[in-house]
């Protein structure tokens, strides 16, 4: 019986190493994951450990990118628009798209340190939410945020919001 068990083991074993590592090629080759994701391995046999060190990962091929669909609506959603930036593909809709991707550049992509245009603004309070979504050099984006109104959104963003 011993002999039988551990040819039913061995058997086990080489189904479960040869699905993981036909997995691991596919995952590669065929899924993109979102930065920081991070899948578990394929399960093994009983008692046949991963023959990855753990800190090892599979290198995943860059996201695409697909540029960011920025939103601004107004107070509960009344109104909204939206427009799709690509940068450095500057030929899309957004009117200051060269001004818009320069100050993501500059702000390396982060829509909270964007540099912004100051100005001096009324304090009418008519809300205005924003949003970015999609992707950033590789990245992905997923940004929103309220301003008290539409000329503090301005000042706040720049050219980015300015559509």
């Amino acid at each position: 019986m011993p002999v039988s068990r551990r040819r039913r083991s061995a058997r086990a074993a080489v189904p479960g190493a040869l699905l993981a590592t036909v997995s691991a090629a596919l995952a590669g080759t065929f899924c993109a994951a979102p930065a920081g994701a991070a899948e578990p391995p394929p399960p093994t046999a009983a008692g046949a450990a991963d023959p990855r060190p753990p800190a090892v990962t599979d290198p995943q091929p860059p996201v695409p990118d697909q540029g960011l669909l920025l939103t601004v609506s107004g107070d509960r959603n009344t109104w909204i628009r939206g427009v799709r930036l690509s940068c450095p593909d500057i030929h899309g809709r957004h009117p200051h798209a060269r001004a818009a991707c320069d100050a993501l550049t500059w702000a390396r992509g982060d829509l909270d340190a964007l540099p912004g245009e100051p100005h001096a603004c009324t304090k009418q309070y008519n809300p205005v939410t924003v949003s970015a979504t999609g992707t950033w050099r590789g990245g992905p984006v997923e940004w929103h945020k309220e301003f008290p109104n539409a000329c503090m959104l301005d000042s706040a963003t720049g050219p980015v919001f300015r559509f």
